[in-house]
């Protein structure tokens, strides 16, 4: 949740790098945008609410006025915010940066400040006055108040005053004393430090640098920073010097995380499925030699023999990846798997035998709730493994193993190739699992390597599924069911579809449909059938038989050659065949192409959904 950004060097204009940075993480964060730069030693800020848009607008329409409102073109440092509200309301006061009565420090956070109450009262008791609903607001004046009271330089006062919080927290500060550094803290929450050539950069996510550089240095938990434009110092919030840092090399290219030539990036990644699928097989999976490598768990190959139960842990979209893997893993590879979300796993008292492994699954690797379940077995001594798409964030860093989803940047708030990669991640994981020995290997290896042309099959149904869409688009309601590995496709299809387009939508077991959820079928109510072939077709159809009986509209997705659905559905798109097993990869692509279609004819905002934001670094 919220981004930020910052720019220190001699190479060009901060507020230019700021802004474009900003427009590259506003999938993180879209309520309200700001910058503080320094000129000539003074500091100088804008903000606005609304998108980051807005404050570009602002600053290209005024023109010289602007820039003397926020310094000039030459200046050489600069931070920068766009936020998703959680302390106050969308309002220009609540807006990033905030700064202490005597607007010399500025501060900009993504997470939340816990005690953050604690702290404004004590202020408050000393003079300090405030001006947003904020928790961030208390940081600065906090800086201020160590100053003063310990007749402290600003470094020392900055990191005593991060001492106090407590929460999960990235921080960024300038003080217009020290016009050539920006200041950063860490806890639980990302932030990376781009290393250019007389110049460094700082932000939330790598997506934000790639245009600048690969070269990234990814702050720990308790470590803090002063940046200059020739060096990053990082050490640890108590003082001691922080272990070497590694430069990581980013393996992904700036047009990635591009438009080009699509109207939305949600439809872009759609369209990217195919190459998904593609990355995170290749060097794999080996039809030819009938084996799979996963150099990723190379290195815990012996504890991975020794496991009898796994737990899967994740959020949202990831989640539903899981429950596909735990049917995955139960069915190719014989080993028991429970599937619990993140934030319900991170309380739950139960016992873990030395035998369990965890996996964490996530797009960002710095999901909030994720970590903290991670964290929370950390002294357990049992395997920790993760399923994460950035390199070198922080699950990457925190788990023993894993496999990377390489899937690369996703802009769209509603995740759609993660899943994809995710899931197809859990095939190859459950086969490495069976070593061999599933009468399921050695058809899925080679079904995996044709899927990406069945992939490019299924996007090929575009114009039907968006015809689709514009019939349906004034539905208040709708429900999607399936069975055995298509239930948590219905789960996933229904998110998607609330996702974007502000429908309700339900996702159900379809033999469930009986004990409840039929109630509220009727005329209006249309239901998306996932219905491939399999050996429970005969039993979904028999539901989507109880749903016509009850007048409900139906559109089914069925593998292509079956003709009795159509005596059922009302509308039908099929899919190519496939192994049951595969067929989430290509029934996902249809009802994200649904959703995404159902978005646009409603004239919403496809990529930045209201009141969400990715990369959920907050509980």
């Amino acid at each position: 949740m919220c981004g930020i950004v910052g720019y220190v060097g001699k190479n060009e204009s901060s507020t230019d790098f700021v802004i474009n940075g900003l427009k590259a993480l506003e999938y993180r964060g879209y309520d309200s945008a700001g910058l503080a730069t320094i000129d000539k030693g003074k500091l100088k800020y804008l903000k606005d609410v609304g998108r980051v848009a807005n404050l570009d607008k602002l600053i290209k329409n005024n023109g010289d006025n602007a820039l003397k409102e926020i310094g000039s073109a030459k200046i050489s440092c600069g931070i920068g915010h766009t936020r998703w509200a959680t302390h106050g309301s969308v309002t220009k006061p609540n807006a990033h940066p905030h700064t202490n009565s005597a607007s010399d420090i500025f501060v900009v956070c993504n997470g939340i400040i816990e005690n953050y109450q604690e702290i404004r009262e004590k202020l408050v008791s000393e003079g300090y006055k405030f001006k947003s609903e904020t928790d961030t607001e208390v940081i600065p004046h906090l800086i201020d108040f160590y100053m003063k009271s310990k007749k402290a330089d600003f470094y020392p006062a900055f990191k005593t005053a991060i001492s106090d919080l407590r929460g999960a927290y990235a921080v960024a500060a300038v003080y217009a004393d020290n016009p050539e550094t920006i200041y950063v803290a860490r806890l639980s929450s990302p932030i990376v430090i781009g290393v250019g050539d007389q110049e460094h950069f700082i932000a939330s996510d790598p997506s934000a640098l790639i245009h600048k550089t690969k070269k990234v240095i990814f702050l720990n938990d308790y470590e803090v920073a002063q940046i200059t434009a020739k060096e990053a110092k990082i050490e640890s919030l108590d003082g001691a010097k922080a272990a070497a840092q590694q430069v990581v090399e980013l393996d992904y290219e700036a047009e990635e995380s591009e438009m080009g030539k699509y109207p939305h990036f949600m439809l872009k990644e759609i369209h990217e499925a195919p190459a998904t699928i593609q990355s995170a097989i290749r060097g794999r999976v080996k039809p030819a030699i009938n084996t799979i490598k996963l150099g990723g768990l190379e290195s815990v190959k012996q504890q991975l023999g020794l496991i009898d139960r796994i737990i899967i842990t994740a959020c949202g979209t990831s989640y539903y990846a899981g429950l596909i893997g735990e049917y995955l893993i139960e069915e190719i590879a014989g080993v028991p798997v429970e599937v619990q979300l993140s934030s319900e796993f991170k309380y739950r008292n139960e016992p873990l035998s030395r035998g369990t492994a965890v996996i964490a699954i996530s797009q960002s690797g710095e999901t909030a709730d994720t970590i903290a379940a991670i964290k929370k077995v950390e002294d357990y001594g049992i395997l920790k493994l993760g399923i994460v798409n950035a390199v070198g964030s922080t699950l990457a860093r925190i788990t023993d193993a894993g496999v990377y989803c390489h899937a690369g940047p996703e802009q769209s708030v509603a995740s759609t190739k993660a899943f994809i990669a995710q899931v197809t991640i859990l095939t190859e994981i459950a086969l490495h699992l069976s070593n061999g020995k599933s009468k399921l290997y050695s058809p899925l290896l080679k079904e995996l390597v044709d899927l990406p042309s069945k992939a490019e099959e299924t996007l090929k149904l575009e114009s039907d599924i968006k015809k689709l869409a514009q019939k349906y688009a004034k539905a208040r309601d709708f429900l999607f069911i399936g069975r055995n590995y298509l239930y948590p496709c219905a789960l996933e299809g229904a998110l998607k579809l609330k996702e974007i387009s502000y429908i309700h939508a339900e996702g159900c077991s379809a033999g469930e449909m009986k004990h409840g959820p039929l109630a509220m079928i009727d005329e209006n109510f249309p239901t998306i059938a996932l219905a491939c072939n399999g050996p429970l077709l005969e039993k979904t159809m028999s539901n989507i038989e109880e749903i016509k009986a009850r007048k409900g509209p139906i559109i089914a997705i069925s593998t292509e050659g079956n003709e009795k659905i159509k005596t059922l559905a009302d509308d039908v798109i099929y899919v190519p065949k496939t192994v049951e097993q595969l067929q989430p990869l290509l029934v996902t692509i249809v009802m994200q192409l649904f959703a995404y279609f159902v978005a646009v004819e409603k004239g919403l905002n496809v990529d930045r959904p209201r009141n969400l934001a990715k990369s959920v670094t907050v509980e």
